[in-house]
């Protein structure tokens, strides 16, 4: 019975470590992503890149990360001194038993002094 209790933990610890090896990636892309986001939103407060280059600029780096974004899923507003950017995406994991998506969202708005 006490060996049965030990590969029980056992397992529950390999499976958690799975899924940690699994969905990592997914966190440390959207924090990577959300970072970019708000240090060119500095940058584009002060520039003259149109709404839609700026989309533009955002789906490109999505790609380069791998992150599902297209330009059109990328909301600029440009109103006055503000700049506010959102989008939000799904990123699939897949794993044996029951496959799940992550819902992630970058957003920031940023004023000019």
């Amino acid at each position: 019975m006490k060996q049965l209790k030990s590969l029980f933990g056992l397992a529950v610890v390999v499976v958690a470590i799975y899924l940690l090896w699994k969905v990592m990636p997914a966190y440390y892309t959207n924090f990577e992503y959300q970072d970019y986001v708000e240090s060119q939103a500095r940058i584009e407060s002060y520039g003259t890149h149109t709404e839609p280059e700026i989309a533009e600029i955002y789906a490109k780096k999505a790609a380069d990360l791998d992150i599902p974004l297209t330009a059109s899923q990328i909301h600029v507003q440009h109103l006055g001194n503000d700049l506010t950017i959102s989008t939000e995406y799904d990123v699939h994991i897949d794993v044996p038993i029951h496959p799940f998506d992550l819902h992630f969202k970058a957003e920031t708005k940023n004023k000019r002094i």
